[in-house]
């Protein structure tokens, strides 16, 4: 059995603390009318766009979008997983968290034991890397390498000596224990010749982190003549190579906040490149570096660096890494790349030229809008219309890859500059063959639709019930991005506005009688809202704040994020706006306009289904009740 707080104690909890008081402590407010101001903590500013309304218990930064109630400040803040920032406010409340028992799946006791024999064998590598009697091997490799103990002892660099069932004897202590061993990728079982051994054999091991700092996985360097040089663990229940780093759990340990991340191609890199005193270095686990190793990379710092080798192999790699970047470049975000000489690596190269300077060769590199032009353009003459023409076709489908704002705006227009192109004629090329492939700097003829820009990966954590603890984050404030914001209203949908209007106004659920037509409607923003409505019938007294407890304990970390986010982003940006704003008349004008969509689409089936020879094989009686609805939605 496990457990978790009740949502009930949630709920008392937001209610007995003030928001306003839960943040002055940590950053001092100014009385602003209604609301309280201050720079916000997330980012960095002069002029205050934080603001905290104690009505809604409810905070939101214009600048950044940071958002969320007392719960999500004290977790974004203090870096503190839902668990700990739970017990934080309890007991400045006074309180004793209380928890429920639930059932634990299979599944959950599984990954639970895995974990636990992964770091039994991260601890036996090490002991073997000490006292093993071929230790002297391993040991002269590493002090080749340039590594000293302290480095090794860092990144827990590990032996797995020569055999086959080392590891096996050490832990396969039982047949649960050898299929949980298999499970974690540390065993192979052939079943078809009743075989069991160790995965890893005579190797340098280095044990991969997840970001709270358990062990994972492995990747093995060889020692002796077997291939591959490189051995990685395969994907587990707990490990999953498209989506890690190795590295990040180190480098986030070395610096309270991370300047940035240096993207390298293997583990003796990274640790190399630390040994130095460049702590920001990371690597994928034999794969290419994807969107989704970005996303996390950006979780943490605003620029990252690619460092490939100078050669074509490693230039290929560079515009693969370029395309995955693309969907990534939301605003205050930075991607560089560089380029070493040929032939030399991370480990070598900083060797030679010593840590001083290859930190400048970091600061100096290409960054992203150079890279991707001059790719682009490799083997064009952009002195002559065809050489420009061909450069937008290319160029237009991959920046509309990129996530709206200013960096996307900036990006068209260095290529109209450069192609003397419009922008309306530019934007066209972006949908011009919504078919065909995305465009790929390989394939360069290929167009890419316009695609909606990704979900903000600084979304804030809002209260949550659920979320998996991270003890291991250091404390300090969570740096986002500001975000370009005009000062305008955004103009949403019916579907989407009575959300907001509702999580902004619950008292505005009294004027619903039946959600059932929302919930039937097929559409996910209907649904969204029926569920809010329902809840807030049943919890008329929720403000913002308790909403997004109970969002939390129902939907977890990623949805109660967006539904802030939606909250925050169309809060009113200014007293003359919220001045004119009616919300209980936008929140009716919605409604009659969502209804007369419904209508429209019921009518449009119905007509469908008369044109149909389906019709003609209903009974009388059905058929009179169709041109009667059909009658009806018609006025």
């Amino acid at each position: 059995m496990s457990s978790r707080i009740p949502q009930t104690f949630i709920d008392d909890l937001l209610d007995r603390v003030d928001i306003v008081e839960v943040i002055d402590t940590r950053v001092k407010l100014k009385k602003s009318g209604k609301n309280y101001s201050a720079c916000c903590p997330f980012h960095d500013e002069k002029t205050p766009s934080f603001t905290v309304s104690p009505d809604k218990q409810f905070y939101y930064c214009f600048g950044c979008g940071a958002s969320g109630n007392a719960i999500g400040f004290v977790i974004d803040y203090e870096r503190l997983s839902f668990p700990e920032a739970v017990d934080s406010l309890a007991r400045l409340s006074g309180l004793e968290v209380p928890r429920e028992a639930r059932e634990v799946s299979p599944e959950d006791n599984d990954r639970k034991r895995i974990y636990q024999l992964l770091t039994k064998s991260d601890q036996y590598y090490r002991l073997q890397l000490r006292r093993h009697p071929q230790r002297a091997e391993p040991v002269d490799y590493l002090k080749g390498r340039g590594l000293s103990g302290e480095i090794a002892r860092d990144f827990g660099i590990g032996y797995a000596p020569p055999g086959w069932d080392n590891l096996l004897r050490e832990l396969g202590t039982g047949k649960e224990e050898k299929r949980l061993l298999t499970s974690a990728g540390m065993l192979i079982d052939r079943e078809a010749d009743r075989k069991c051994y160790d995965r890893f054999r005579h190797r340098i091991m280095f044990p991969i982190h997840d970001t709270r700092g358990r062990v994972i996985g492995f990747g093995g360097r060889v020692l002796g003549d077997d291939k591959p040089k490189y051995l990685n663990s395969p994907e587990t229940p707990v490990f999953h190579k498209g989506l890690e780093l190795y590295g990040l759990y180190q480098a986030r340990q070395a610096y309270r906040e991370l300047p940035r991340l240096l993207v390298v191609e293997g583990y003796m890199d990274v640790v190399a490149l630390a040994q130095f005193g460049i702590r920001y270095a990371v690597a994928t686990l034999g794969t290419a570096c994807g969107a989704e190793h970005l996303r996390r990379a950006f979780k943490y710092t605003a620029e990252v660096v690619f460092c490939f080798d100078g050669d074509s192999a490693g230039r290929t790699a560079a515009r693969r890494a370029l395309e995955s970047a693309l969907p990534t470049m939301e605003d205050g975000r930075q991607v560089k790349f560089l380029f070493l000489p040929e032939g030399e690596d991370p480990d070598t190269l900083i060797r030679q030229v010593g840590a001083e300077k290859f930190a400048r060769m970091i600061d100096n590199a290409l960054p992203l809008e150079e890279f991707l032009f001059n790719a682009v353009a490799e083997g064009l003459d952009i002195q002559s219309m065809e050489g420009r023409a061909r450069l937008s076709k290319l160029a237009a489908p991959l920046l509309g890859r990129i996530p709206k704002g200013v960096f996307r705006e900036l990006m068209f227009d260095s290529l109209a500059n450069r192609t003397g192109l419009s922008r309306d004629t530019l934007s066209e090329l972006i949908t011009a063959s919504p078919e065909s492939p995305p465009a790929d700097l390989h394939q360069p003829e290929a167009a890419v639709p316009d695609p909606a820009p990704a979900a903000p990966a600084n979304a804030p954590a809002a209260a949550q019930a659920t979320a998996p603890p991270a003890a291991t984050r250091e404390p300090g404030p969570l740096k986002r991005q500001p975000r370009n914001r005009s000062g305008h209203q955004v103009r949403l949908p019916p579907q989407k506005m009575i959300s907001v209007l509702l999580l902004q106004h619950p008292e505005l659920a009294r004027e619903l009688e039946d959600t059932a037509c929302y919930r039937d409607a097929e559409d996910d923003d209907l649904a969204l809202f029926a569920e809010l409505a329902g809840l807030l019938q049943k919890n008329p007294n929720y403000t913002i704040g308790g909403i997004l407890g109970y969002w939390m304990a129902a939907h977890g970390a990623q949805a109660t994020a967006a539904l802030a986010e939606l909250a925050g982003n169309h809060m009113p940006a200014s007293a003359r706006q919220l001045h004119h704003f009616d919300p209980q008349t936008e929140f009716r004008d919605s409604l009659a306009k969502i209804h007369a969509l419904l209508d429209a689409r019921q009518h449009r089936l119905l007509l469908e289904k008369v044109k149909s020879s389906a019709f003609n094989q209903l009974s009388e009686d059905d058929k009179q009740r169709t041109r009667e609805l059909l009658a009806k939605y018609k006025k």
